[in-house]
């Protein structure tokens, strides 16, 4: 199941349409429902609350206004990450990662006034 600030992807009629972000699911007067309020993930930015199922939330298909829909949570991709081997340290090169300010970069990129 998805849960709060976790990322889903929205599908209409098997077609993915928009990434949301759940900001909360709180429960219905009904049994096993839910209202789950989503920041939709494009512009301009929405807030919606759908009344679900638990079942459609854990991402089985359900239909509003007559179109098949479906959610889905987003899984982050693992990275695979080059294991380092046992051998000559002098063979094995350290990179240093280099940290730039997004404040120093615009104050160095904007047009000088005179």
């Amino acid at each position: 199941m998805a849960d709060v600030n976790e990322v889903v992807l929205i599908y209409l009629e098997d077609t993915p349409i928009s990434f949301a972000r759940v900001e909360s699911i709180l429960p219905d007067a009904k049994k096993d429902w839910y209202h789950i309020r989503l920041l939709m993930l494009q512009i301009p930015l929405q807030v919606v609350t759908w009344t679900l199922k638990d079942d459609y939330i854990n991402g089985q298909e359900f239909h509003m206004n007559g179109k098949k829909m479906k959610i889905k949570k987003v899984e982050s991709p693992i990275e695979d990450l080059p294991l380092s081997r046992p051998g000559n340290p002098s063979d094995q090169k350290t990179k240093q990662a280099k940290i730039i300010s997004f404040s120093d970069l615009k104050k160095n990129n904007e047009p000088e006034s005179g």
